[in-house]
């Protein structure tokens, strides 16, 4: 796409794009295991180096840091192209994107504010004051879907895009019980009453209808509650419509939830952090709003007055020690982010604040020990296979010659 540019502003649109891609993929990578090949990697065609070197996970962090600070210098600079599912090529959204995403990165090193040559609260400030971020729903790194087979929603069933797993799908104590406890009213569009509770006299208005399995359960606890109707299914518009709502992978709702928590930490001032994680529900809540037809909530509508008071309500409010309200700001995060968001952000989460509170059950935790989760993927086998060598010497010096998934990598520590 670079070599083909019929422009010099088209070229800096398609490097600034390949800049964010890498960065977006070295970051999931390097969430996963650790160190990572990065300065070499993706030289195998070009320089024919089938066998890179391991970079640390700070230097991979610094790559990734750099590479968005590029891609937005180069999108500012750049030109409308076409092809672009998303954004339609519009640049001031992919701009918003690529800043948006920097901040995400900066949130994830919040254990290293003290380390030297990253200025993570530094870059976070001014990424805040003097760039484009996601602002509301429409700013969302989002896929929205067609009625044509392979384009249709995911879990959708349609004449032209049948969902064999359907059938077997249940919602989390961890998601449900939270939206009980504060009356929140994005449970009737996200979600079905459970099939006991209506037989039970109960209506699908009601907050006791709906139940949800504990996940850590044994599955034959798991099996029976799911038989016996005690359970609540995914809302049936994510199966009855091909075009149910867009997915993200970056939302922004999630953009104010990381705004919120940077407030609470003191990485950014004059805006107070309730305001942001107000924004970041009611995002959530006029999302869902747009998207989900009347006939599928259940009668209990979202209008603007219950948006706008939700956030306020008791319960709901931040309040407390910072600790407290950063737990608020990560389990608003994650109910926000129910089929949205890259696979394994609320275990990020979960991994680097303690937050959202997952169940650990030792009679059916499969790590050794059971008494803790695991912190992090095994390398691929395929790697020791072929770059023996620098994956041995990444392990030793990162993990003690020890690749188990226990081991904590530099970014936790």
């Amino acid at each position: 796409m670079i070599a083909n540019a019929t422009s010099e502003e088209l070229k800096n649109s398609y490097t600034a794009f390949g800049h964010f891609a890498r960065a977006w993929q070295f970051f999931q990578m390097t969430m996963q295991v650790g160190d990572i090949p990065y300065s070499e990697a993706i030289k195998g065609e070009s320089d024919k180096n089938t066998k890179p070197k391991y970079d640390t996970q700070k230097e991979v962090f610094i790559g990734i840091l750099n590479e968005l600070d590029q891609a937005d210098e180069l999108f500012k600079k750049g030109a409308t192209f076409s092809g672009d599912f998303i954004y339609s090529g519009n640049l001031t959204k992919w701009r918003k994107l690529v800043n948006s995403f920097q901040l995400h990165v900066l949130m994830n090193l919040s254990k290293k504010t003290g380390e030297a040559g990253l200025d993570i609260v530094s870059r976070f400030r001014k990424i805040v004051a003097e760039r484009p971020i996601m602002d509301t729903y429409t700013d969302n790194f989002a896929v929205t879907y067609l009625n044509a087979a392979g384009s249709c929603y995911p879990w959708s069933n349609t004449p032209v895009q049948v969902n064999p797993f359907v059938i077997y799908s249940a919602l989390s104590t961890t998601f449900i019980n939270p939206m009980k406890a504060n009356g929140d009213r994005r449970l009737f569009y996200v979600a079905e009453p459970a099939p006991a509770k209506i037989t039970g006299g109960l209506t699908a208005s009601n907050f006791d209808a709906y139940t949800g399995i504990e996940p850590s359960s044994k599955m034959a606890d798991i099996v029976a509650a799911y038989n016996s109707g005690n359970f609540s299914d995914f809302n049936k518009r994510y199966v009855s419509l091909f075009n149910a709502e867009p997915v993200g992978l970056l939302c922004a709702w999630d953009v104010k939830f990381i705004l919120a928590e940077a407030a609470v930490r003191g990485w950014i001032t004059g805006t107070p952090a309730q305001t942001y994680y107000a924004a970041g529900i009611q995002e959530s809540m006029k999302f869902l709003a747009n998207y989900t037809p009347a006939t599928y909530n259940h009668g209990v509508a979202m209008d603007a007055e219950y948006i706008n008071t939700y956030p306020t309500t008791a319960g709901v409010a931040l309040t407390g020690s910072a600790d407290n309200q950063i737990r608020q700001i990560i389990s608003q995060k994650y109910i926000a982010g129910f089929l949205q968001n890259c696979d394994y952000n609320a275990w990020y989460e979960n991994r680097r604040t303690g937050y959202p509170s997952f169940v650990l059950n030792p009679e059916t935790n499969l790590n050794d020990p059971t008494s803790k989760f695991p912190l992090r993927w095994l390398y691929p086998s395929s790697e020791l296979s072929y770059n023996t060598d620098n994956l041995t010497e990444a392990i030793k010096q990162q993990y003690n010659d020890n690749d188990n998934v226990n081991e904590t990598m530099w970014l936790l520590k």
